[in-house]
């Protein structure tokens, strides 16, 4: 454990961490609030915060006062990159791929197929986990722009491949 945050003899201290510039109470302690804030977060504040009230001369709580909180900070993800995996040719079977290097939770991926002949694909030929499009016995009519939407709960981020038959 890191301490990062405390609160003796009427002063705040910050200690020197990599949160020292962004952290503090949210309230003014004396108010019985002591919320903290955390600006600026980033997926390494993930972790364990734990809070410890010690009351000067009381011997019953000791090791009473103590709050628990698991921070997980969702991270957006990053542009993926979209790639042809086959040769496009005519009866050819092809995969798309689409991966993003940073989101939090992992995210999900949607090929669709853009105007003018829109289509959404779905499993067995699409992975949404995977991020990859299996297209079989290709043909001309199949050729287009395929964009791929990478999304988890912090956002969303995508990518397009031009597919010529």
């Amino acid at each position: 454990p890191l301490q990062i945050l405390t609160y003796l003899g009427g002063r705040v201290k910050v200690e020197e961490t990599e949160l020292s510039p962004r952290v503090g109470f949210l309230y003014p302690v004396l108010t019985h609030n002591i919320s903290v804030f955390i600006n600026a977060t980033r997926e390494r504040d993930s972790g364990q915060y734990m809070c410890t009230v010690n009351v000067v001369d009381d011997v019953t709580s000791t090791g009473k006062n103590v709050g628990v909180i698991n921070l997980t900070v969702l991270v957006p993800p990053a542009p993926p990159a979209c790639r042809l995996h086959g040769d496009p040719a005519v009866g050819a079977n092809v995969t798309l791929s689409c991966a993003s290097e940073k989101g939090k939770p992992s995210p999900t991926y949607q090929w669709q197929r853009m105007p003018p002949t829109q289509q959404v694909f779905f499993p067995p030929a699409h992975d949404r986990t995977k991020g990859t499009l299996k297209l079989t016995n290709l043909s001309l009519d199949m050729a287009g722009l395929y964009v791929c939407v990478a999304e988890n709960r912090a956002g969303s981020a995508e990518c397009s491949i031009v597919l010529e038959v």
